[in-house]
């Protein structure tokens, strides 16, 4: 194998479906693929995850294993189950270094003992719309300066574990509208705003020896109008390199996103993307063989005809293997099991809540009559993992939930609100009733559904667990988060107050 394919593979860093590893992509670690990205549906427990990650291991001794694991809604390791730790806007408003640095050693603890080498996390982009639709309770908050400190503290425990911290989203996701997963986000604003806003905890981030930078794909026209970050010279190699000065691994959010791929195809992104400056290009969920296939003959293709030059794709590849070096996997645990516990008290998670009802009043949903689930379509970041008191099977033994969707954009009609109305009714049969949902505000038809259960009962509680608008009237505890940790302080907030005798 010539050495242009080797280095070519050695930026290549896909998913796979299932839970062992396929033997076509073992042959591809065997060949010097770059490594391999997990998710939630490749985990079933910690003892499987460290076979899957020797046979990677195996395969490929420096191959990067890397993962999503935030800390919070976006978690990977306890995909099944809901994530232990609060989420960054809880650690940011919790504010304080001790918690945030223990959250990211016990998530290093974690991911070195499961076999994984890069962390796709911290997310350190600023908050800056409350309203974006794929942020959110991934950032720390809105001020600029806090997003930095807690993003250096993550960083700074993570990476003395073993495993490489990889920033994100470069240069800034926080003030999109849409989701970069489905569509390609503006971001309209000057450099001068860029540099006092969302630059800020980069910066910081490359100050602290943050080993890696994840790339968005985002528009921003009044620095690039040409192409999304992920494949902007101007972005990657004027700013981040010789402006911010990080040398270190530039990554790629994943190809197989619609604001990379959508108009262009996979091949093509991965070439403008290495073009660019990306040197490790992460391709997203369930790559398939031929897909690799493609992917690598448009690359050599676009070197062969002087669209990309053989040496950006070796000095991709030896940044890429450089990093594995640095990080290798450690032995695996004797005992096998996962460390995770609760290292964030729940007092501490529940006084970082907002909330604007008497305790006293909390007491009667100790035990509600009846919960109504507001479910808006899933953010593919987040994926099906259980959230908030939904993750503890027994958080409330008996008591009905009536889920509710809320993504039609079509008003609340008369008959769906009279049959709302009557199902809630019965099931709560006079008791109180308990609303829970994430981000009601983006949602128009949330909005009407609490309105209208308000309307009709007082003793309606409404919680939204995730970022509520600033001027948000529909939320009564608002808990920045949904992790099954925060489910469980939301628990302990609402019987807080109850004597145990009448807590069901």
């Amino acid at each position: 194998m010539d050495r242009e394919h080797i280095d070519v593979a050695a930026t290549l860093l896909p998913g796979f479906a299932g839970t062992v590893l396929p033997d076509w992509l073992a042959e591809r670690l065997r060949h010097g693929l770059a490594g391999v990205c997990l998710f939630g549906p490749n985990i079933v427990e910690p003892a499987q995850l460290r076979r899957l990650t020797d046979a990677i291991r195996e395969a490929n001794p420096r191959a990067l294993i890397a993962i999503d694991e935030e800390g919070g809604d976006v978690t990977r390791l306890h995909y099944a189950s809901g994530s232990p730790y609060p989420g960054n806007a809880v650690l940011g408003r919790i504010d304080d270094e001790t918690t945030t640095r223990q959250v990211a050693t016990a998530v290093a603890a974690e991911l070195a003992r499961a076999g994984c080498n890069l962390d796709f996390a911290p997310s350190i982009d600023v908050n800056s719309n409350p309203a974006n639709p794929v942020i959110g309770v991934r950032s720390f908050g809105a001020p600029p300066e806090l997003v930095a400190q807690h993003g250096v503290w993550w960083i700074e425990g993570l990476q003395p574990g073993g495993v490489a911290a990889c920033a994100k989203h470069f240069p800034g996701h926080g003030d999109t509208a849409e989701d970069s997963h489905l569509a390609l986000p503006t971001v309209d604003v000057d450099e001068a705003t860029l540099e006092a806003r969302e630059l800020v905890p980069f910066e910081a981030a490359i100050r602290a020896g943050v080993a890696a930078i994840m790339t968005s794909h985002i528009m921003l026209p009044q620095l690039e109008p040409d192409h999304p970050a992920t494949m902007s010279s101007t972005i990657l190699q004027q700013l981040l390199r010789t402006r911010l000065g990080f040398d270190g691994l530039i990554v790629s959010d994943a190809l197989d996103m619609a604001g990379a791929s959508a108009a262009i195809g996979m091949a093509e992104a991965a070439v403008r993307a290495l073009s660019a400056g990306v040197d490790l290009l992460c391709l997203g969920t369930n790559t398939a063989a031929e897909q690799l296939d493609e992917i690598e003959a448009a690359v050599r293709s676009a070197i062969a005809v002087g669209r990309l030059s053989a040496e950006r794709v070796s000095d991709a590849a030896t940044r890429t293997l450089a990093l594995a070096d640095r990080y290798p996997v450690l032995p695996a645990a004797e005992d096998g099991t996962s460390p995770a516990g609760e290292v964030v008290d729940l007092d501490r998670v529940r006084e970082s809540f907002t909330v604007d009802v008497p305790a006293e009043v909390l007491a009667a949903y100790a035990r509600p009559g009846a919960i109504v689930r507001l479910e808006a379509t899933v953010n593919i970041a987040v994926g099906t993992a259980p959230w908030g008191p939904f993750a503890d099977h027994d958080a409330w033994p008996d008591v009905p939930v009536i889920g509710v969707p809320i993504d039609d954009a079509a008003p609340l009609s008369d008959d769906e609100r009279t049959r709302l109305l009557e199902a809630v009714s019965r099931a709560a049969g006079g008791r109180a009733v308990l609303v829970i949902g994430k981000s009601n505000d983006r949602y128009p038809r949330a909005r009407a559904v609490i309105d209208a259960l308000r309307a009709d009962s007082p003793d309606t509680l409404v919680v939204d667990m995730g970022w509520p608008s600033p001027d948000s009237s529909t939320a009564d505890i608002a808990t920045f988060g949904a992790s099954r940790l925060v489910g469980r302080a939301l628990i302990a907030l609402l019987t807080a107050h109850t004597p145990k005798e009448n807590r069901g």
